[in-house]
């Protein structure tokens, strides 16, 4: 009898293993799924920010706030595109053709320089490269129909979870054992609040570097400056990676005008990127959660990895969630359990 006592413990941590496993792999072969969940999440979570904010100050009830909100959406939405939209579009289309045109000067300014032929090489083992690449853009395409479609079911699931946020809360707890759902309802609460401050911080950190670049760019000449300050505010979003992704046509339409002025709009992101990560960032963080940069780094190529492009587009956010829910189920429980080093108990009070 004893010896089936001892084992008991040794087989539930098998169990709960082998179950975390199951768990994994159910999610991995559901990642597309997850993803769309999480999507809806994020969109649920501005939504519901908005809805609080505007409860605060008025006496209006929860879902006619909802609507009040999603009315100024895509009112909003519709008015800047009458606005813009025209605009926008010509923007665009001058940038499509100017980028091939850019690339010739670089390529030019580039052969006539000590290092031609040495980026020569580069570029015809690029060229190899993007060969093999170009085979997958049909497949990319086709799948680009489906990103839509998740992209549309994301915002809908936003707006059913942002409708009713604790009948859905209290339904994820009711999958817990009961003496583990007060726990449970903290982390999650810690996780919304760390998301949607993040969310808030990082929007209004896109708004100031868009608009700051784009006027950098237009100071110094560079063509489309107003395409590539929207560019520059959409990949802002994706830490590290988007602003980089934004210079190249920035750096390479400067190109069209001199090398002096393809060096000026590196310089603009240069000093836009030290303000972003040593005046905005710091704000955010310190509202939010402070994302060391290395697990902010891996979780973005893990997660785009394993989701594809979607889930480099969710990767921060994404993390933010994990890094809270980790810190608050399992590091702080450990630390509170942690049991004393022999010869450091504290000694019983009188």
């Amino acid at each position: 009898m004893e010896r089936i006592n001892v084992m008991r413990p040794f087989v539930a941590r098998v169990l709960v293993t082998l179950a975390l496993v199951a768990l994994a792999l159910l999610l991995w072969k559901l990642s597309d799924l997850v993803l769309v969940i999480f999507g809806a999440v994020v969109v649920a979570v501005l939504l519901h920010s908005l809805v609080h904010l505007l409860t605060r100050y008025t006496r209006l009830s929860h879902g006619l706030a909802l609507g009040v909100v999603l009315l100024v959406l895509v009112l909003g939405f519709a008015g800047l595109m009458w606005l813009f939209g025209a605009q926008l579009a010509r923007e665009m289309q001058s940038l499509k053709q100017s980028l091939p045109e850019a690339w010739a000067h670089f390529r030019q300014w580039l052969d006539a320089s000590p290092a031609g032929a040495l980026a020569q090489q580069g570029f015809d083992q690029l060229h190899d490269g993007m060969s093999g690449l170009a085979a997958k853009v049909g497949t990319w395409a086709l799948s680009a129909s489906g990103n839509l479609t998740d992209m549309v079911l994301m915002l809908v699931g936003g707006i059913y979870l942002a409708a009713q946020p604790r009948i859905y809360r209290e339904g994820t707890l009711k999958l817990f054992p009961k003496d583990r759902r007060a726990l449970m309802g903290e982390a999650l609460d810690a996780s919304g609040t760390a998301l949607r401050a993040w969310l808030g911080g990082q929007l209004l950190a896109m708004v100031v570097v868009g608009t700051l670049t784009g006027i950098g760019l237009w100071l110094l000449g560079v063509p489309v400056a107003f395409g590539l300050g929207l560019i520059t505010a959409l990949l802002d979003f994706v830490p590290i990676v988007g602003p980089i992704l934004a210079a190249i046509p920035a750096v390479l339409l400067g190109f069209t005008v001199s090398p002096q002025v393809a060096l000026g709009a590196l310089a603009v992101f240069v000093v836009m990127q030290q303000i972003e990560g040593h005046v905005l960032q710091p704000l955010i963080q310190q509202r939010a959660v402070d994302l060391p940069p290395m697990v902010l780094l891996v979780s973005l190529f893990g997660i785009g990895a394993l989701f594809g492009l979607p889930g480099v587009l969710l990767a921060a956010p994404m993390t933010v969630v994990i890094y809270v829910l980790v810190k608050r189920l399992y590091v702080m429980e450990a630390l509170q359990t942690e049991t004393p080093i022999p010869g450091q108990e504290k000694p019983p009070s009188a």
